[in-house]
């Protein structure tokens, strides 16, 4: 299968090199889209330079920072445009080895989703405080069992998604970001019927760059997925109209 790996960049200067090359050792045969916000520090002509070294990447420059939802859904209409027929998201900082890829795709090949789980067996976050743990995995909890998702994982940004359940979920039409985007994509593919697989997978945090994550945007998650339980007894089948 034609395969892509959406990689949304903003000043990822350290890692964007690591990165491509570890990816382009361990999934030679994929294509990749760099997704960059317009990062001041370089990153998008870094990557554009060594597109001409590895081959086969390709760099979408975005005219500001508009988020990780956004970042995603720019890859996936490009994507589904050139006729891709599998979509991988990852983070650029090596928070997702890209080692554990090749595991994802082999899932992926009787999943329209697949998604990275630190929650099931087999799944670990090294270096992590209690408190962070408790916080992630209630959070993760509390959004499967509002929203009846049946994952354990709804947060993890580590996935692969099939271009029909792309269509099933009507990801165009996502507007929410970070954890939220992750949830939402999650609570979508659940209702249109997509098949959903959790792939254990090792978390680990960046050790180069800034986090892009904030507080906001784990309360925007939060929000959103009460609103969201909310309107479940009254939502209607056609996608799209869970927000």
């Amino acid at each position: 299968m034609r395969t892509l790996v959406v990689l949304p960049t903003y000043n990822e200067i350290l890692n964007i090199e690591p990165m491509l090359r570890a990816l382009r050792s361990v999934v030679p045969e994929c294509h990749i889209l760099v997704v960059d916000d317009n990062s001041p520090d370089g990153t998008a002509d870094k990557a554009g330079a060594l597109s001409l070294e590895l081959g086969n990447i390709q760099v979408l420059r975005r005219e500001q920072k508009s988020g990780l939802g956004g970042a995603y859904r720019a890859g996936f209409a490009l994507g589904l445009a050139d006729g891709y027929e599998r979509f991988v998201e990852i983070d650029c900082d090596f928070s997702h080895d890209p080692k554990a890829l090749p595991a994802l795709l082999e899932a992926a090949n009787s999943s329209d989703v697949v998604i990275g789980s630190r929650y099931v067996k087999g799944g670990k976050i090294p270096r992590w405080a209690l408190s962070r743990r408790v916080l992630s995995r209630g959070g993760n909890q509390y959004a499967s069992l509002m929203l009846g998702l049946q994952v354990r994982d709804s947060t993890a940004g580590y996935r692969v998604y099939s271009a029909s359940s792309l269509e099933k979920i009507d990801y165009q039409t996502v507007s929410a970001d970070g954890y939220g985007f992750q949830i939402e994509m999650t609570y979508r593919a659940r209702r249109g019927g997509a098949s959903i697989v959790e792939v254990p997978i090792s978390f680990s945090d960046r050790t180069a760059g800034e986090s892009k994550m904030s507080g906001n945007i784990v309360l925007e998650a939060l929000v959103l997925v009460t609103k969201w339980a909310l309107l479940r007894p009254f939502a209607k089948v056609t996608l799209g109209q869970s927000k």
